[in-house]
């Protein structure tokens, strides 16, 4: 059964269909788009300071554009759609932690806790 499966798959990956999407920017287009989610969720265990509140928002809006894009494109693209779903939940992480910081008393916390030493 197991075996069954794996020639299955190997199979598929052999097929010029296969071939011919690795060679579309179908596939290249979400790879290289690939980078700007893994750079947001890098951003995550720095400083909020750093955050840009207009670049979090802009971020985040082009996503949700891009997201309801791969969902339309015919054929659908999962590979983008998945790159854009990170980056959203990314950015909606970094802007929540924007907000915390500049708007809810983080940086007066951590300007008391400065003063205190």
């Amino acid at each position: 059964m197991a075996s069954t499966l794996i020639r299955k798959g190997l199979d598929s990956l052999k097929s010029k269909e296969f071939r011919e999407y690795l060679m579309s920017t179908h596939f290249w287009g979400p790879v290289a788009n690939w980078g700007i989610p893994l750079a947001a969720i890098a951003d995550t265990q720095k400083h909020p300071k750093f955050i840009s509140g207009k670049m979090t928002v802009a971020l985040s809006l082009y996503s949700l554009m891009f997201m309801r894009f791969a969902w339309k494109v015919q054929p659908r693209n999962l590979l983008l759609l998945a790159c854009h779903m990170t980056n959203e939940v990314a950015q909606l992480t970094q802007g929540a932690r924007f907000v915390r910081y500049e708007y809810l008393g983080g940086k007066e916390k951590e300007e008391a806790s400065g003063q205190a030493q």
